[in-house]
């Protein structure tokens, strides 16, 4: 059973568009690649065509993978967003109650997380934890560090 991924518009179209280069791209260029190899002997001892056929396996891997994420994704519309309580696409601006330092974080799909650009994968131990909290609530949050209180200082679309 496959989760539902949830993503903006715009990543979804760059998902398509993706998939679309790998296939009508990169997948004839594999093919090519082993042919050219096939071509120039023994296959038993050309790593040319091992190599060519393992990067087809991982293209094909990534193919199916992609097809998987945009088969199951459902579109978030940004201007629909409830900001009463967390949820995927809200900012949420939280302080960590041990450090008193404070962070905004926006939430949202696994695709589109990006760490540097301040977004967190809903289902990363700290999404996850914040998901569903209202403004003023503590959440607590198992991470692999030990356990890390945050209060939810605001919640914005």
């Amino acid at each position: 059973m496959s989760q539902i991924n949830y993503v903006t518009h715009e990543t979804f179209e760059q998902m398509k568009a993706e998939l679309q280069h790998m296939k009508g791209v990169e997948r004839p260029a594999a093919s090519k690649a082993i042919g050219e190899a096939r071509e120039k002997g023994d296959l038993k001892e050309n790593a040319e065509y091992d190599a060519a056929k393992e990067a087809q396996g991982i293209l094909e891997a990534k193919i199916k993978q992609l097809e998987t994420i945009i088969a199951t994704a459902r579109i978030v519309d940004e201007n629909a967003i409830d900001t009463s309580k967390v949820s995927i696409l809200t900012k949420v601006t939280l302080t960590n109650l041990a450090t008193k330092k404070q962070v905004t974080y926006q939430i949202v799909s696994e695709k589109e997380a990006d760490l540097k650009l301040q977004k967190i994968s809903a289902a990363s131990p700290i999404g996850k934890g914040l998901l569903g909290k209202a403004v003023g609530e503590t959440a607590e949050i198992k991470v692999p560090a030990g356990m890390i209180k945050f209060k939810i200082e605001n919640i914005t679309a």
